[in-house]
């Protein structure tokens, strides 16, 4: 999941699904630099990562954000961030105890 997530243009698709909802393939490429066969790839990327899934409506097929797993990411970065806290804290106490 991170993986997917290191790339750019990735984020910004994802960005865009989870601030407007459902959106079709061309929606999504509005405004980006990058073509509809790119924006294909990088939505096989996200889904694939667990990220985006589609769903057919009518004859259009629309992307959507799954939430589950970015929950699951903020969590691990959240723990993460927490144990650097934690040895930072502990860091400068010792420097601080080492200067005195």
């Amino acid at each position: 999941m991170f993986a997917a997530l290191g790339d750019e243009t990735r984020l910004r698709v994802l960005a865009k699904l989870a601030k407007h909802g459902p959106l079709s393939i061309t929606q999504i490429t509005e405004g980006e630099e990058v073509t509809r066969q790119a924006i294909t790839k990088h939505l096989a990327v996200l889904a694939d990562s667990g990220l985006v899934h589609d769903v057919r409506r009518g004859r259009e097929r629309l992307w959507e954000v799954e939430l589950a797993p970015l929950e699951e990411a903020r969590r691990c970065l959240d723990l993460v961030s927490a144990q650097w806290d934690r040895t930072l804290a502990q860091l400068k106490d010792f420097v601080e105890a080492e200067d005195e």
